[in-house]
């Protein structure tokens, strides 16, 4: 099929009709039909039944369309790419993107500190997963993200801000005297208590899937979820103990749960990234400063020192 007849092919089957589809893509009738007609000659099947001015999509039509769909929506991404090209970014807006595990503690933080510096400045922020900031960033929809794990894309640049890592979360009275004097647990101390499993395609997840692996212990996966907040306010309720990033772990309340160290060091590092296609802003610039100010001030990272 050639583009015109998808472009045609695809109308007709969101009007249901040669009249609709020809005021949707603004041709004539007879051009609507002539070029449906033309792609089923090319096909070898017929795409639609005609009955009393209405067409009825056939089962090849049916499986072919969703194909159709994907490839709209690349087109979609490709006009929205060269849109923003041509527009480039606004001096007075920054677009933000982040995971969730960043947005409650860090984020605030930042752009509390960036406020002081450019309150001239609209901030939007998105929290997003990780593929997800990834493919915003790659179209130019956004400034900057900020995310737990390495990227690498040839449209995108990474600067590494910070090393958090994995804490132990464990609710009043779940784990003995003896270990919260030591400050610390292995995963082998927590083989007799509930834990709240993280999935294992998050990146944290997976570390922790890797490093039980490696000590040989099986944990006692009471509950299993996809984000880090939510492993937190589980443990808050004493459904059991959460294993999660210490980034997530300012935000818990020291009045219903324990915060222990987990041995070994399990890191997660903390990154910014940007569109490699353009230099950054002096405002991008500046809240990645913030961001990673906020990181050292808020003790979920230990920070490094940027390149400039």
């Amino acid at each position: 099929m050639r583009l015109r007849h998808i472009e045609v092919f695809n109308a007709v089957m969101l009007t249901g009709s040669v009249s609709g589809a020809a005021r949707l893509i603004n041709v004539t009738q007879p051009a609507v039909s002539r070029i449906l007609q033309h792609a089923e000659l090319q096909l070898g099947f017929a795409l639609f039944q005609r009955s009393k001015g209405r067409l009825t999509a056939t089962s090849e039509a049916l499986t072919l369309y969703p194909h159709i769909e994907r490839l709209f929506g690349m087109l979609d991404e490709v006009q929205r790419l060269a849109v923003n090209l041509r527009t480039g970014e606004s001096a007075k807006e920054l677009r933000l993107l982040t995971v969730l595990a960043l947005s409650y503690e860090i984020l605030p933080h930042a752009i509390k500190l960036f406020r002081v510096k450019h309150p001239e400045i609209a901030i939007t922020v998105k929290a997003l997963h990780s593929p997800q900031i990834v493919s915003t960033l790659a179209l130019q929809e956004a400034d900057v993200g900020f995310l737990l794990s390495p990227v690498t894309h040839p449209a995108l640049s990474q600067q590494h801000l910070a090393d958090g890592r994995v804490v132990c979360i464990a609710p009043k009275g779940m784990l003995s005297a003896r270990l919260l004097k030591r400050g610390s647990v292995t995963l082998a101390d927590l083989n007799k208590v509930p834990v709240i499993g993280l999935d294992v395609l998050d990146p944290v997840g997976r570390s922790l899937n890797n490093a039980c692996r490696e000590a040989e212990v099986g944990l006692d996966i009471a509950i299993t979820v996809q984000t880090y907040h939510s492993a937190l306010a589980l443990a808050h309720h004493g459904l059991g103990v959460a294993l999660v990033d210490s980034c997530t772990a300012a935000s818990v309340d020291l009045k219903r749960v324990d915060v222990l160290a987990l041995e070994p060091l399990i890191a997660v590092p903390i990154k910014a990234l940007l569109p490699a296609a353009k230099p950054a802003s002096v405002a991008v610039k500046s809240f990645v400063h913030c961001f990673q100010q906020a990181l050292s001030r808020t003790g979920g990272a230990e920070t490094v020192t940027l390149i400039k």
